[in-house]
């Protein structure tokens, strides 16, 4: 511990520290509760780390995301620091016991899910604790202003009653007025401190390209750069088709979505991270956290959702200071896609009723009546029965737990995986001597590759949408065959719950809370609307463009985004067709400066500026009369 420390005091006084940090570590210290605004980058995790290795206790860290948390974790520990998480595959078991150890031993961090927080067990145990700093990281998740809003987070409150002697340090990247507003509320916050940094990158360049082969595009970009970089996508399918596409054309890519294993998900960013693959492809879903100094750049392939989502993604390139570039690539087509998507992403109040009315048919909950239980909930199951969009329900039922209707825990530990044990030809014969089990074979072998050579994720509601069967007939016919000795399967683990928390009302429930549903729908829009004002906007500088929707005001150009460079041009070209003007005026006579600006109608500056490089090329010359003539 004690090589830690002088490792981290080196640090904060070493010239590269910055001083904003230096500020809120000196803040933390003296038990100040502080925001910290800082950008991608902007080494957030320091205004923690060394505050909590100064002092006496645990850091409790409030992370959104596993992977974040892992990071963190094996950063902390190759500086022989300890630190642990809440992993949420720990047993009752496991959990008292690694609280035990905290009691017992010198780990200093402690990184927990605010959903896990939501467990008695969990804050029984915390309150137990010697917690000397609470972190909040990516602290936008608060507010329903911010873009990756967590509801969890807003039950964070719990914290002051369980650690009433620490402090609070909220750190973020990407906050407008209202989410700093909603900050500033929270009692774990009260008379914060507010720091925060130009969200301006000097060296990193923001540039739109419009082009109609994207692919022709991409192998530009990345057979120039040659570096780590990240290609991000609206779709998991796109993720996997572009990472075979760039795989094909010769580059080392991988790919990284929501709907991965944690295991798969862990493997695509250890490949990437340590550059066995330099090239990620993925969803949003690959985001809070990464932090890979080297990453040169960062592509966007489609819109997304919002300028808070386009600055933290797009950031996470050049954060070693070094040139770097956040491209998006779009032509005519994509607005209307993004449109399109946005639209079908919406929520509206008579759909979130509905979904409300089906929940409760689906559990047998009779008007004013309210289930007390926590049920086992199949979302797939769900959807399957009443016909809805797996992902407009699953939003549905999360607007539902926002606004205290119900508690939904969501649960996706693994998919089920399958291989055939048995030979192809056995197969084969089994379906013809068993026709009922023929379509499920043959859906099976048409969309799973590898499924006699090893075992294969495979998800069963996939496969029901891409046949005649529906989810429950899949598992039944994938037992059957397990009875027979044809395959061995392995099925997932990843049954929610749903608890709800008011009785049956349908109307009266919903209509409580409609404007609120209405006010966060608008803000989606609103987001949305600012984003393609952004992408159509190729008159001011894309900083200026970015720093201006934080409400941050900057002079000057940046000088390199698509824009700028755009106008270095024009001015280029500009300035040689002046030079030809000019030198056709001065063919008949000598000229002043005021007399070429008569004939040349033309700005002042601009052409003083021009008649200086004619100067210096010497195709003109002075006169002792301070007029132009040409040389011959």
């Amino acid at each position: 511990m004690k090589k830690a420390l002088d490792i981290l005091r080196e640090k904060w006084n070493h010239s590269d520290f910055r001083p904003l940090q230096k500020e809120i570590i000196e803040a933390v210290l003296a038990k100040k509760n502080c925001i910290a605004l800082l950008p991608t980058g902007g080494g957030k995790s320091l205004c923690y780390q060394i505050p909590a290795l100064l002092q006496e206790g645990i850091c409790l860290v409030v992370s959104p995301l596993l992977a974040l948390m892992r990071d963190q974790i094996e950063n902390l520990e190759k500086k022989n620091i300890k630190a642990t998480s809440l992993d949420s595959s720990l047993s009752e078991k496991e959990m008292i016991l690694l609280f035990d150890n905290l009691q017992h031993s010198n780990c200093k961090f402690l990184y927990v899910s605010p959903e896990k927080l939501q467990s008695d067990l969990v804050q029984q145990k915390i309150k137990q604790l010697k917690v000397s700093l609470i972190a909040v990281d990516e602290a936008h998740c608060i507010s329903e202003w911010g873009h990756d809003f967590r509801p969890a987070y807003t039950k964070l409150t719990v914290l002051k009653e369980l650690c009433p002697e620490a402090n609070t340090l909220a750190l973020t990247a990407t906050a407008t007025r209202p989410v700093l507003e909603d900050l500033n509320q929270m009692n774990l916050l009260e008379e914060a401190l507010v720091f925060k940094k130009s969200y301006f990158r000097e060296k990193l360049a923001y540039q739109i390209f419009d082009v109609e082969d994207k692919r022709y595009k991409i192998k530009q970009i990345l057979t120039k750069i040659n570096a780590p970089a990240i290609l991000y996508t609206s779709t998991r399918m796109q993720t996997e088709k572009w990472s075979q596409y760039l795989n094909r054309e010769g580059f080392s890519s991988t790919f990284y979505h929501g709907g991965m294993t944690n295991v798969d998900k862990s493997k695509a960013y250890d490949a990437w991270f340590h550059e066995q693959k330099k090239i990620m492809v993925a969803t949003n879903a690959f985001g809070m956290g990464i932090d890979k100094p080297n990453l040169r750049v960062v592509v966007h392939l489609d819109f997304p959702n919002s300028l808070e989502n386009y600055l933290q993604e797009a950031g996470r390139a050049g954060r070693d200071g070094r040139n770097a570039f956040a491209v998006l690539l779009k032509n005519e087509n994509d607005v209307q896609r993004f449109q399109e998507r946005l639209k079908n992403q919406r929520l509206s109040v008579a759909f979130i009723k509905k979904v409300y009315q089906q929940l409760n048919q689906y559990f047998y909950i009779g008007k004013g009546e309210l289930k007390k239980d926590i049920a086992a909930f199949d979302l797939d199951l769900f959807c399957q029965r009443y016909q809805l969009q797996r992902g407009l329900a699953l939003s549905a039922i999360k607007t539902l737990a926002l606004e205290g209707i119900l508690v939904f825990s969501e649960k996706n530990k693994k998919k089920s995986r399958l291989k055939f044990i048995a030979s192809s030809e056995q197969v084969l014969k089994y379906a013809v001597r068993h026709p009922s089990a023929d379509p499920l074979i043959k859906t099976l072998l048409r969309n799973q590759g590898g499924l006699f050579e090893n075992f294969t994720s495979i998800c069963e509601y996939t496969l029901s949408k891409k046949s005649s069967l529906s989810k429950k007939e899949i598992v039944s016919g994938i037992e059957k065959l397990q009875k027979a000795n044809l395959l061995s399967y392995q099925p997932s683990n990843n049954e929610s719950t749903l608890l709800f928390l008011v009785p049956r009302e349908d109307e009266k429930t919903i209509n409580a809370v409609s404007k609120n549903m209405v006010k966060r729908q608008a803000n989606k829009d609103a987001k949305a609307l600012k984003f393609l004002e952004y992408v159509n906007n190729n008159k001011i500088c894309r900083s200026k463009q970015l720093l201006d929707y934080f409400e941050e005001k900057r002079s000057s150009n940046c000088g390199i985004c698509d824009v700028c460079i755009g106008k270095k041009k024009n001015q280029k070209k500009e300035v040689e067709r002046l030079k030809k003007v000019i030198l056709t005026l001065l063919e008949k006579r000598e000229l002043s400066s005021r007399e070429l600006v008569q004939h040349v109608d033309e700005d002042e500056q601009m052409l003083l500026k021009t008649l200086r490089l004619l100067l210096e090329e010497k195709n003109v010359k002075l006169t002792g009369h301070n007029t132009y003539l040409r040389q011959v």
